[in-house]
């Protein structure tokens, strides 16, 4: 089966940052939102676009926190998010849709990761909902203001998505949890998810892109021991980050995710994963690189479409 998940020869790599990528490239008059764009790779990403000229909302989950983060930071408004919280998604997308604005670039870049066993809503499990059927309903109910012609959806995945694929007898995880499989389905989904929004809205112009942003000490391993860091040969006892480990800094993290969302070199293309700003290629059997066919399976993108479209009672191309 032809593939278009080959590299594309961008001329960035692993140690691009996002102020990199986005040289030369106005954004002047451009509205983004970023969730979580006030922690970690969120706030890189929001700092580098702001200073590209683009205005940026931030949903956040905490609002005081987002706003301290923020300050100093010209062209940022902050709202309320909880991607956990049904209702919470309908508010701040009806907030927005009342403004009147489009959306030009939307970076679905909020997540948990390896949780203890939490669930959310009515008993869903907090990873897959929190990182992808959150996100579903967000971008459907905004759907009617993400711009026609030119605008990009961007869902940050992991490479975490070889951990597994979809379990669809279990998506909950009622029958036994495991929090970093739990981890690698809700980032599959988020692939899966970019696979049909792109096949969904690229008649109209909307393009959607998925990827890896790399390796990245930030607050998403709030839920990790320090013991399980040091084991992993993440840091050492004094918790200091391990160079040998290969993490990025928080601004080469947000350059894949940035030039996801402007690249002229993404023109006409959509549905990919990406990592290290290009085109991954597919995933060898036990190669730690590149994309999983699990993930970029169109047949399994539409049935999961349908079942978020199911789980949440929100559907924008129903019909």
């Amino acid at each position: 089966m032809s593939t278009a998940q080959h590299k594309i020869g961008s001329g960035f790599g692993a140690t691009s940052t996002a102020e990199e990528v986005l040289r030369g490239i106005d954004l002047d008059g451009t509205l983004a939102i970023v969730t979580g764009g006030y922690s970690g790779l969120g706030l890189e990403t929001t700092r580098a676009l702001t200073k590209a000229g683009a205005r940026v909302v931030v949903p956040a989950r905490r609002r005081a926190a987002a706003e301290e983060a923020l300050a100093g930071i010209g062209g940022v408004e902050v709202d309320e998010l909880d991607l956990g919280d049904l209702e919470s998604v309908r508010g701040f997308a009806e907030r927005f849709l009342a403004s009147g604005r489009n959306i030009d670039i939307m970076i679905d870049n909020a997540g948990i990761m390896a949780c203890p066993e939490t669930r959310v809503g009515p008993g869903w499990e907090a990873q897959f909902a929190t990182n992808h059927l959150g996100h579903f309903a967000l971008v459907n109910r905004l759907w009617p203001a993400i711009a026609p012609g030119g605008a990009r959806v961007v869902s940050v995945s992991s490479r975490a998505h070889h951990f597994s694929g979809m379990r669809w007898d279990d998506v909950h995880w009622q029958q036994g949890y495991d929090k970093w499989q739990a981890y690698g389905q809700a980032k599959t989904a988020n692939v899966l998810f970019a696979v049909h929004l792109d096949k969904l809205g690229r008649d109209a112009g909307v393009r959607a892109f998925s990827l890896h942003p790399g390796g990245i000490i930030t607050p998403l391993q709030r839920h990790i021991p320090k013991e399980e860091m040091i084991e992993r040969g993440w840091i050492d006892e004094n918790g200091t980050v391990l160079n040998p480990s290969g993490f990025k800094t928080p601004e080469q993290g947000a350059a894949t995710q940035v030039w996801a969302a402007t690249s002229p070199q993404l023109d006409g293309l959509g549905g990919v994963y990406l990592e290290d700003c290009d085109i991954a290629e597919p995933a060898l059997a036990d190669g730690p690189t590149g994309v999983k066919d699990w993930a970029t399976d169109p047949e399994q993108a539409a049935r999961l479409w349908e079942l978020s479209a199911q789980l949440t009672g929100v559907n924008a191309f129903a019909g």
